[in-house]
């Protein structure tokens, strides 16, 4: 995880001399470029994938910890699962993120030398690695244990563990279903309009999974 979070600083590093002095860093909705800035600026987006992974190591840290001082077996397996799962959802970002900012570099580079707008179309770009991290972080959804931080997280999905399991379960398709099309819908349209797509799928699979968290609440309080 840390290896793929460094990556985008020493790429940064290695290619910089080599770029423009004033390179594109902002543009409108239309592709066009709305601000030129500094090349040392294409550091920030590397140093901010940085902390993002640091939060995570901190998240995995707190999981590992209950592993170890769990009192019962169960403890110890659900700290040990939540940490792993987190470790998949760090991988999987800095993957991501990673990817982004290597298009990013190429298309500054190519804009300020041909003096042209949007060599590469960030957003689409964006919304297939988007969609890609929801199929991967989907398919291992289901590895989770109940927890407060990942995962399905209502009030009804954490009241024990077969609530948790179905709930998390569906969820885990939902979001996996909202990965594939918004991956299908990104070779259709462009990056604007994949964008809001993509937040389509990601509100209905959310809405799914809540409502299905409901349902599986209510009959276990039957059997009870």
């Amino acid at each position: 995880m840390w290896f793929l979070a460094i990556l985008p600083v020493l790429v940064t590093s290695i290619v910089l001399p080599f770029m423009p002095d004033t390179i594109p860093m902002h543009h409108d909705l239309a592709g066009n470029i709305d601000r030129w800035g500094s090349k040392t600026e294409s550091f920030i987006f590397p140093i901010a994938i940085l902390f993002i992974t640091l939060f995570w190591h901190l998240l995995m840290r707190i999981f590992e910890k209950k592993a170890t001082k769990g009192n019962t077996d169960k403890e110890q397996m659900e700290g040990k699962s939540n940490a792993k799962f987190l470790g998949i959802v760090g991988i999987a970002q800095a993957v991501m993120l990673g990817c982004m900012h290597y298009f990013i570099l190429y298309s500054s580079c190519k804009e300020a030398e041909m003096g042209s707008d949007a060599a590469v179309d960030i957003t689409k770009v964006s919304c297939v690695l988007c969609g890609l991290l929801f199929i991967v972080l989907g398919n291992f959804m289901t590895k989770t244990k109940k927890n407060g931080v990942a995962g399905v997280r209502t009030s009804w999905s954490m009241y024990n563990d077969v609530t948790w399991r179905k709930s998390n379960r569906i969820g885990a398709y939902c979001f996996m279903i909202a990965g594939v099309l918004t991956v299908i819908t990104t070779a259709f349209f462009d990056g604007v309009v994949s964008t809001v797509f993509m937040l389509i799928y990601i509100l209905l699979a959310a809405a799914v999974a809540v409502v299905y968290s409901k349902k599986v609440y209510e009959q276990e309080k039957k059997k009870k």
